[in-house]
């Protein structure tokens, strides 16, 4: 093994979840020579109590175990640390439970049994994947921080000169970057802010909207004002409806219940700054 890469986040911590003895300290040794730091629980309750005590980059959790079982105990990790990576080991008969757990959140599942380079592959994929993510999240950041930096000053400029055009456009909780599509939402409670960006289309229905509050606006509407779409309000909706939602997965806190842009039946759409 003296030629296997070094694990792509130095030291990272692993916890091993297994009931099986010999398969745990197998995985366990393995993985300790290839450089990561690995400790081991041979139930789901013991996995909850060392969850509790150390941060973990990655859990190998077996799904067939007695008492609490893997899909219990992700259960608990979905709700107290939702940042932890699971990868799923399990054996043939429960593929389609793998499946489900995946869906659930899992980064992956194995079937066993597997080589020690089979996981090792699975887990540094994992670990990649995440350190892309949070390198996109603080870039996101970054910008987000230059967007107010940039508004404050544009906000400036336009005192002084009344007549230069308007990048930054804001509204309630909203700030939106004209230019580069960027949309900054300040979440309640000064509790940060969610910051996206947006394609076009989607940035053109949300400045409409966010330009004339508390207004309702009809698909058909919303489509020829915002889109340049003059069609009829069957087709308006086939072309406006996909946006929103995707725009309320980038903007909405809670997608599912959006409060910025609300839905009236029947109706259409508004935008609620308040």
């Amino acid at each position: 093994m003296a030629d296997r890469h070094p694990p792509p986040i130095p030291q990272a911590r692993i916890l091993v979840v297994d009931d099986e003895p010999t398969t745990r300290a197998a995985i366990t040794r393995g993985l300790t020579l290839m450089g990561y730091r690995v400790d081991e629980a041979a139930s789901g309750s013991q996995a909850l109590a060392k969850l509790s005590l150390l941060p973990y980059d990655l859990m190998l959790l077996d799904l067939r175990m007695p008492g609490m079982n893997g899909v219990e105990v992700m259960r608990w990790v979905e709700e107290a640390q939702p940042g932890l990576l699971v990868i799923v080991l399990t054996a043939h008969g429960s593929l389609e439970s793998a499946i489900a757990a995946v869906q659930a959140g899992a980064a992956n599942y194995l079937l066993k049994p597997c080589s020690i380079r089979d996981i090792e592959a699975a887990i540094a994929r994992a670990l990649q994947r995440r350190q892309k993510a949070l390198h996109r999240q603080h870039l996101v950041g970054v910008i987000a921080g230059a967007v107010e930096a940039l508004q404050a000053e544009e906000e400036h400029a336009m005192l002084a000169s009344p007549e230069r055009p308007m990048r930054f456009l804001r509204c309630g909780p909203v700030a939106l970057d004209l230019e580069k599509h960027l949309a900054v939402v300040r979440k309640p409670d000064d509790a940060g802010s969610l910051n996206t960006e947006l394609t076009t289309s989607e940035a053109a229905l949300l400045v409409y909207l966010m330009q004339h509050p508390d207004t309702v606006f009809s698909c058909r509407q919303l489509a020829r004002a915002a889109l340049g779409y003059d069609v009829s309000e069957r087709e308006a909706q086939d072309i406006v409806r996909p946006h929103i939602s995707r725009l309320r997965k980038k903007i909405e806190l809670d997608p599912a219940h959006p409060r910025l842009v609300r839905t009236i039946r029947g109706k259409g759409y508004l935008f609620s700054p308040s």
